[in-house]
């Protein structure tokens, strides 16, 4: 039975709009490409345009160039990574996006994982779930404008008068009065703990992958989740008559993910695909990956799996998947394509 035609479980119709997700940059700079995509999507009546950093292009100036072109389409970091800057740092990009857009800026933030955090950034990858909620909350703090900043937290304290401190530094308050105090901070999670925390401190969900035919894996994680609560999963859209070359994108970035990022022992990609009923599948992936065997990695991705948490083959297909989407608290796909595939998608979705 196609995942289309299971029976749902009663639940909430969502109004599912779309984003353009431009992710991070490759080994090249994308040139205008980017600017156009998004000048297209804002066009098409796209909702959002979001950008993400890894150890190459940050997301901030491609997000803050990005908002330079164009006039109602809100701008988002899909992830802005938590090492990458301090909290107060990350507070003045996005109260500074926020007013150059007119109001836009939506901030997502994610911890990544040990090996970027620690080969990349240099910093210890302990208590991402702690370290989340610290970061969260000197941000509020930032933007709120209503004292100057103080946190005794264990990973970011202000004033700092830890080793080789002065003793002379003191509470601030931004200069800058921020335009809105309350721009929406969504997180990117996997883990149960930090997806729990998330529905509690946040305004919004990054999945990195989502099936809406499997809601109970997160049912009880979001329950603490406020009016409003936006969740906005990163869905790959590939419209093909061959159904083996529609999945094969979606499988070859499953096969990288859960099988290349991250360590043997912890790797939460792999983590969340076990959750989602597949452990034995997930480790074997992994297994291949880690053996060298890539093309043997992502052909061991199940077709089944791949299918369900993304948008591929036929376009009639992807229209009667598209209900599935609307009926879960997903409230928009955030995908990624040419502007063929962009016109496409708000000619069937939008």
């Amino acid at each position: 039975m196609a995942y289309s035609e299971r029976p749902q479980k009663e639940t909430t119709m969502s109004t599912l709009s779309l984003g353009l997700q431009l992710g991070y940059w490759g080994a090249l700079a994308p040139g205008n490409a980017h600017v156009e995509l998004a000048q297209e999507a804002e066009r098409l009546g796209f909702d959002s345009v979001w950008t993400a950093e890894s150890w190459g292009s940050d997301c901030f100036t491609p997000l803050a160039w990005i908002g330079a072109h164009t006039k109602t389409i809100r701008l988002g970091t899909s992830v802005a990574q938590l090492s990458a800057r301090t909290p107060a740092a990350c507070a003045m990009a996005t109260l500074s996006i926020d007013h150059l857009s007119g109001g836009r800026m939506t901030l997502g933030l994610g911890v990544s994982g040990p090996q970027v955090v620690e080969g990349w950034y240099g910093q210890p990858y302990s208590k991402p779930v702690t370290r989340t909620r610290e970061y969260v909350d000197i941000i509020r703090k930032v933007l709120a404008r209503e004292a100057p900043v103080t946190n005794d937290g264990e990973f970011y304290p202000l004033p700092y008068n830890g080793p080789g401190a002065w003793g002379m530094g003191k509470p601030l308050k931004s200069i800058t009065h921020p335009l809105r105090a309350d721009v929406p901070i969504f997180i990117g999670a996997e883990g149960p703990k930090n997806v729990t925390q998330t529905a509690e401190i946040a305004d919004g969900w990054l999945p990195l992958y989502y099936s809406p035919y499997r809601q109970d894996v997160y049912a009880d994680q979001l329950t603490a989740a406020k009016p409003g609560f936006e969740i906005a999963p990163t869905v790959l859209v590939n419209i093909n008559d061959d159904m083996e070359q529609a999945l094969y994108p979606v499988k070859a970035m499953l096969g990288f993910y859960i099988g290349g990022m991250g360590a043997a022992k912890r790797n939460f990609h792999k983590e969340l695909m076990a959750r989602m009923g597949y452990p034995e599948e997930a480790d074997q992936i992994q297994k291949l990956f880690f053996e060298g065997k890539r093309d043997e990695a992502i052909a061991a991705v199940p077709s089944e799996f791949a299918d369900e948490i993304s948008l591929s083959g036929l376009k009639d297909a992807i229209i009667e998947k598209l209900k599935d989407w609307e009926n879960s608290p997903v409230t928009s796909l955030l995908i990624n394509g040419d502007i063929n595939l962009l016109r496409t998608m708000a000619e069937i979705a939008i």
